[in-house]
């Protein structure tokens, strides 16, 4: 399990891209992290139906959340999950 700081530091590095998603009318909800490192996130808005949405998803928020917080393995897009444990 990561430490309460990491999880703080993934929540603050995906506040800092959440404007980039806003800007084309998107946004995103963060879920939780798994077991194994994974950031389990919803895509909102224009983006939760968006045909690119895999592309922001991989090549936009998980590489910028890795910069920042290399202990995290990859982001996956969860589409109707209520649970959240962080």
């Amino acid at each position: 399990m990561l430490s309460e700081e990491t999880i703080t530091k993934v929540k603050e590095t995906l506040e800092a891209f959440r404007p980039q998603l806003n800007a084309d009318g998107g946004d995103m909800e963060f879920i939780n992290i798994d077991e194994e490192n994974r950031v389990h996130l919803k895509l909102t808005g224009a983006c939760g139906s968006c045909p690119m949405a895999t592309m922001t998803l991989k090549m936009g928020i998980e590489r910028f959340l890795k910069e920042t917080c290399p202990e995290i393995s990859e982001v996956v897009q969860d589409e109707d999950n209520n649970e959240s444990k962080e």
